[in-house]
């Protein structure tokens, strides 16, 4: 059954937190193996006019990833953190930084909620370090970068 999918992005006034939610027509070890899989990840991160690179990309509890996604206009975008928890299929906890803005970080709770045997729900808490930071984010375009990512992420969901 195909669902018509959206990423809802909330964030409650004065409070330093984003959530995400956005549900998925896979199991969740499908959708957790695509955030963990370096061949599968750079497929679907971020929007479809860049291209991601990793420099880096340890997915284990106490490891680092490090990507850059580039355009065709020779501009470039670098992300890293740590990942602090990695629990297969259902939880994922790491840091994330963009290195644009420096000092940045948020730290990223995302759990992965089986809705039945083909369908899961993934929910995203992130914490910044201020509301303004998180406001920064919110304003770079992370609700239509992840919105996006998400619809790549179908993608390579439905190629199986």
């Amino acid at each position: 059954m195909t669902t018509t999918k959206t990423t809802e992005v909330s964030a409650e006034p004065g409070l330093p937190f984003i959530t995400v939610i956005r549900e998925f027509d896979a199991p969740a070890e499908r959708v957790y193996a695509a955030h963990v899989d370096p061949e599968l990840f750079v497929q679907w991160i971020g929007p479809r006019r860049l291209v991601t690179t990793l420099d880096r990309f340890e997915p284990r509890s106490g490891g680092s990833y490090r990507f850059v996604q580039s355009d065709n206009e020779g501009q470039s975008f670098a992300f890293h953190g740590s990942f602090h928890e990695l629990t297969a299929p259902r939880r994922m906890v790491q840091t994330f930084e963009y290195e644009g803005a420096p000092g940045h970080v948020s730290l990223d709770s995302a759990e992965l909620e089986p809705l039945d045997g083909e369908r899961c729900r993934l929910t995203i808490h992130s914490t910044f370090q201020s509301v303004e930071a998180r406001d920064a984010m919110l304003q770079a375009g992370m609700s239509d970068g992840m919105s996006e990512g998400y619809e790549r992420l179908d993608e390579v969901l439905a190629r199986g």
